[in-house]
């Protein structure tokens, strides 16, 4: 079984202890399959609540693989967007670097955002809604 990225939007909903995505993520967290970007990082850093859930998120360097952040991904994720732009389905860089990292890495996403439908019919990119 590969890797999955995890997208803010289902952490969020892991936090939260919301069904079914804290049981799936829990799943995930346990068979050691979990893959971050830096930017889901940042953008849960930058959502916390408290000092704690800060310390909470910080482990998250210890705990789960990163995606290498090369200037290649973020290349591609540039162009995707601005193919998507172009098409009249604006989907915002964060996301766009998620999907062509989980292509180049072979992952799955998880999320509850309505923009990974888009990118899957633009790349080949397998995402999962629970």
């Amino acid at each position: 079984m590969g890797k999955v990225l995890v997208d803010t939007s289902a952490w969020i909903e892991f936090f939260r202890k919301k069904e079914p995505y804290h049981t799936a993520v829990l799943g995930l967290i346990d068979e050691d399959r979990v893959f971050c970007a830096g930017i889901i990082l940042g953008e849960l850093l930058q959502g916390a609540k408290s000092d704690k859930e800060l310390e909470v998120l910080k482990d998250f360097l210890h705990v789960f693989e990163f995606v290498s952040e090369t200037s290649d991904l973020w290349e591609k994720a540039g162009e995707l967007s601005f193919a998507l732009r172009r098409k009249g389905n604006p989907v915002g860089l964060s996301d766009c670097f998620i999907a062509v990292a989980a292509m180049a890495y072979d992952a799955e996403i998880i999320s509850l955002d309505k923009h990974f439908g888009i990118l899957k019919k633009e790349i080949r990119v397998n995402v999962t809604r629970l």
